[in-house]
């Protein structure tokens, strides 16, 4: 594939090596600044947020969990130049080494799919917990995105139950608002493409 589809989507052979850095090498030039929610933890760099990339990357693809705007695996926005302030970083918690924090900062503040994607993520780290050394992963979308707090509740209700019960499967969400999205701002639920995980 070639020409303007190949160069937007990434998918072309010699455009990959322009667009996109490697899961091999830690750019910190192409990654976004760590956030509030990674504030006071230990912010994996070098060959640990290789490492831990990598298993993002993998768990994503099992579990489906793709940037519908690019078409690809959610891990490899941190690859793209193109958006050198977007992706995910990654922290061990300041008292607990069992407990990883993932923090995602989408391209735009007023990204649509922010609470798929990260709901997404987190149901692939911790649905899938048996691949990794973790206790538990907590993510959270960065502080810019202008529905952070909602979202985050939505995890952190995540966190609870899975805390809870053990069991990530049908959270109640009946009690927060952050699943209303302002109907001037985002499509009605029938037009927006359904997620794979």
């Amino acid at each position: 594939m070639s020409g303007l589809f190949s160069h937007l989507t990434g998918t072309g052979g010699n455009d990959d090596t322009e667009l996109y850095t490697s899961y091999e090498t830690y750019t910190p030039q192409y990654l976004p600044e760590p956030g509030t929610a990674l504030k006071g933890h230990r912010i994996l760099t070098e060959k640990d947020h290789i490492r831990v990339h990598k298993i993002a990357r993998e768990l994503f693809e099992k579990r489906g969990v793709y940037d519908m705007t690019f078409g690809y695996n959610l891990a490899k926005l941190n690859l793209d130049t193109r958006h050198p302030e977007a992706g995910y970083r990654y922290a061990l918690d300041g008292d607990d080494d069992s407990v990883l924090h993932a923090e995602f900062t989408p391209t735009t503040p007023f990204c649509p799919q922010s609470d798929t994607l990260t709901i997404g993520s987190f149901r692939a780290w911790n649905g899938l917990a048996e691949q990794h050394e973790f206790d538990i992963v907590k993510v959270s979308v960065a502080a810019t995105h202008h529905r952070s707090d909602n979202i985050n509740a939505e995890l952190r209700a995540l966190e609870q139950q899975l805390l809870k019960t053990g069991s990530i499967s049908g959270a109640d969400f009946s009690d927060l608002d952050s699943m209303q999205a302002p109907t001037e701002e985002y499509p009605s639920p029938d037009k927006q493409p359904e997620a794979p995980f």
